[in-house]
């Protein structure tokens, strides 16, 4: 919400205070104040001039020679390159000397060997929003309308010389979304009064009944509909004052009528629309639901397509607005309108944002709609509307507005008492003190029986419960009036759980091993959604996505890992390593909420620094990979329970892919992208994997995470052993097989070699592993090392195709 304190001034005096200060205050009474902007950018010699003639340039023909006075009767020669010039014109003139927004500095200059002492403006120049300029001076200088005698300070004629302060709200904050709303808010804080705005209307004989009717045919959507009708209305430009106002507040000026109906939007809070009467045709207004199908073309010129939802305003024929939303094209006021029909209405806020959502159509009357207007407004401000089509157009109002009301207009009640407040402020203050406060925002309020029975004003929607009324008084008295208290009663240290201790833990592995984390989006498409997933289960769809891309909540972590990748690769950064920890959604629950399961997920590609090898760089493979996983393994106590199966996976390569099982049940997944896969995103030589958090976290031991083994006071033996083995044999298979024989001084298994040649026979393999054998109590002896590898021999011969090599 953009506040002109120019504009403000008009309802409350804030003249005790700076403009800082003021903003200051606001902020300190719960409506954060975003920006303070000076609107005259700090300008000087900026001045009106009258154009005595206008000349083509001789060397250019884009450029003209145009002499301006500047007050005094004093002639510049300025050089202008707007198509808009002309002789006859006022017109903004900034002067040698002037500084313009941006830092432009305008001095004398030659313009193709012609004099030019200073520059024309247009109204983008002097800072002011291409999109807020009037359309008929958006591409070129702006031309003022009326007399005014040249030299006048154009800053102050302009009425640029103002404070512009950007309030951000919150949504329950609906009130401060109009000017009468933020002076009242400001008058509370200063505890003046408010000057409401003059709403007198003179209106002629004619009954506005006898040029209109109306029908409300649904009544809960539409419980208040006003229309006022206007005649002998003259389409024109604003004055100058009123298109400032709309300017500042962040509107683009149009002509009299549309201004008149937004600038009392920006005042009272209330939207408006007015209709050419004429283009009605029928004389007649419906506000009904749309049909299935049904179409629209809104004011923006771009057709609707409509639900039975929708609720529309129609001349009983066909649609002439949305409600809430937007007006029809069909009946907009043109420079031919002569008669005028104000509609000012109370419309349900659900169904407008329900609308405005679906057709991706927000507007300034939803936005308002949608958080609720004050219901004691909606005539108010069609009175208003209509005087000033009186004093701008030369309109003729009839009497006897058109109107249909069922609306709840009572003010809602709600009482509190002293002790109630301040034990919840933790403060004493007095209930004289309270009932001031609540009076100076404007609310009935009556002290009875140690009690205070309060009125809210029906403009405060957000006032609802007891609880909202200590936070009205804690407000203005001020929160840094709060004492600062020592909590009482027992306390106790914070700590992780044992569940967020283990998570800790399993980051560190992974960063340790050299990946950065990643946070990826939970929502994914449809057909991503189960991709990679360790579990089938049902998806979970958003009601109303965005966007595709983004309509179902995942089941795998690694799409997104990929997808990341991608964009990294695609942008010259060739090697990546990146982690996730975050949830996936599996089915529903009992609630018929979606079950979440935490998982760790991994991604590299690329070069890997090994620090093993002085801090070499090479190729990343499923072997690297694999390692961390073993290492997370370790750290957690479940080396010796996991195992890995090669396995076939959707988007994964078939030979480079294992299950990873914890007890013999399937905790994770392992494994190379597929060509066709990489291809499709662009990558090469990618490895993912993605392991169920809660079901090893849930599995680890209950042994301190950080334990350790001592380095051992004997030294070990190490035997190699090379296997000819089927090649669909997996080498975990022989690991397996050895573990099971229990040979109790072997201490450690790798495979450190795999040969596939020529010397092998068809359908064979060898495979070469390293035993270390160790006692921690002694040294062994040859005799010890044979008995336990003959163990590890048998074991290995029970593998049906395996044999020593």
């Amino acid at each position: 919400m953009l506040v002109s304190l120019n504009w403000l001034k008009e309802y409350v005096d804030t003249s005790a205070l700076t403009d800082a200060e003021l903003a200051e205050r606001i902020t300190r009474s719960g409506i954060e104040v975003d920006a303070v902007i000076d609107s005259s950018y700090n300008m000087s010699n900026v001045v009106i001039g009258h154009v005595e003639a206008k000349e083509k340039h001789p060397e250019a023909d884009k450029l003209s020679i145009c002499q301006v006075n500047v007050g005094a009767d004093e002639l510049q020669q300025i050089i202008c390159g707007a198509p808009n010039v002309d002789a006859g014109q006022n017109v903004i003139v900034a002067l040698p000397g002037a500084v313009l927004p941006g830092g432009m500095k305008i001095k004398k200059a030659k313009l193709r060997g012609e004099v030019s002492n200073g520059m024309i403006c247009s109204l983008q120049e002097l800072g002011v929003e291409s999109k807020l300029v009037p359309k008929a001076y958006a591409e070129g200088i702006y031309v003022i309308a009326s007399d005014v005698a040249p030299g006048t300070d154009a800053l102050d004629y302009l009425h640029y010389r103002d404070t512009i302060l950007e309030l951000d709200l919150t949504p329950n904050r609906s009130d401060a979304l109009s000017m009468l709303g933020v002076a009242y808010e400001v008058a509370a804080i200063l505890n003046t009064t408010v000057t409401l705005p003059n709403t007198a209307i003179t209106p002629i004989a004619a009954k506005a009944s006898d040029k209109l009717s109306l029908r409300v045919e649904d009544t809960h959507a539409n419980p208040m509909y006003v229309a006022k009708v206007v005649q002998n209305v003259k389409v024109q430009p604003s004055p100058l004052w009123l298109q400032q106002r709309l300017m500042a507040a962040g509107v683009r000026p149009l002509n009299n009528v549309v201004d008149i109906t937004n600038f009392v939007l920006m005042e009272y809070g209330q939207p408006l629309h007015a209709f050419d009467y004429d283009r009605l045709q029928t004389g007649e207004i419906v506000v009904r639901k749309a049909t299935e199908g049904e179409k629209i073309v809104t004011l923006d010129t771009q057709e609707r397509t409509l639900q039975a939802t929708d609720l529309v305003i129609t001349n009983g024929k066909e649609p002439v607005a949305i409600a809430g939303v937007m007006g029809g094209a069909n009946s907009e006021v043109t420079d031919e309108t002569t008669t005028v029909v104000i509609e000012a209405a109370y419309f349900e806020g659900q169904g407008v944002r329900q609308t405005s959502r679906r057709l991706g159509l927000r507007s300034d009357s939803s936005a308002r709609f949608e958080k609720g207007v004050d219901p004691n407004r909606v005539q108010k401000a069609a009175d208003r509307a209509a005087s000033l089509l009186v004093e701008l157009a030369g309109g003729e109002v009839l009497a006897d507005d058109v109107v249909f009301d069922e609306l709840n207009k009572e003010e809602k009640q709600i009482i509190v008492s002293p002790d109630f407040v301040n034990a919840r402020l933790g403060m004493k203050i007095s209930m004289d003190e309270m009932k001031g406060i609540l009076e100076r925002l404007q609310f009935g309020v009556t002290a009875e029986n140690g009690k205070l029975t309060l009125a809210v004003p029906t403009r405060r929607q957000d006032i609802v419960i007891a609880e909202d009324i200590v936070e009205e008084i804690a407000r203005l008295y001020g929160y840094d009036q709060i004492p600062m208290t020592l909590p009482q009663g027992a306390t106790q240290i914070g700590k992780l759980t044992p569940y967020q201790a283990d998570r800790r833990v399993v980051r560190d592995v992974m960063e340790g091993a050299g990946l950065y984390q990643a946070m990826t989006y939970s929502l994914t498409s449809s057909v991503a959604a189960q991709k990679y997933a360790l579990k089938k289960a049902p998806v979970t769809k958003l009601l109303m996505p965005m966007s595709e891309e983004r309509s179902t909540l995942r089941q795998s972590l690694i799409p997104s890992l990929v997808e990341s990748v991608a964009h990294n690769v695609a942008r010259s950064n060739n090697s990546v390593a990146l982690y996730e920890v975050g949830s996936v959604f599996l089915g529903q629950n009992e609630h018929g909420q979606p079950y979440e399961e935490e998982h760790v997920a991994a991604v590299i590609t690329g070069k890997w620094l090994d620090h093993a090898w002085q801090g070499e760089t090479k190729q990343v493979d499923f072997f690297v990979l694999k390692g961390v996983i073993e290492a997370l393994m370790i750290k957690l106590g479940l080396h010796e329970r996991i195992s890995f199966v090669k396995a076939e996976v959707d988007g994964l390569h078939p030979g480079r892919t294992a299950h990873i099982l914890l007890d013999g049940e399937m905790v994770g997944l392992i494994g190379g992208l597929h060509p066709a896969t990489q291809k499709e995103a662009g990558v090469k030589d990618t490895y993912v994997m993605e392991l169920n958090l809660f079901a090893l976290l849930a599995a680890a031991n209950d042994k301190p995470l950080l334990s350790y083994t001592a380095v051992p006071r004997f030294p070990g033996m190490s035997r190699d052993i090379a296997l000819v083995m089927n090649k669909d044999t997996a080498a975990g298979e022989v690991v397996a097989a050895i573990k099971q024989a229990n040979v109790k001084l072997l201490q450690n298994i790798t495979v450190f070699d795999v040969y596939e040649g020529d010397k092998m026979a068809e359908g064979k393999k060898s495979v070469a592993f390293s035993l270390t054998y160790l006692d921690p109590e002694h040294t062994l002896k040859d005799e010890e090392v044979v008995a336990a590898h003959n163990k590890v021999l048998k074991a290995i011969a029970t593998i049906e195709g395996t044999e020593v090599r």
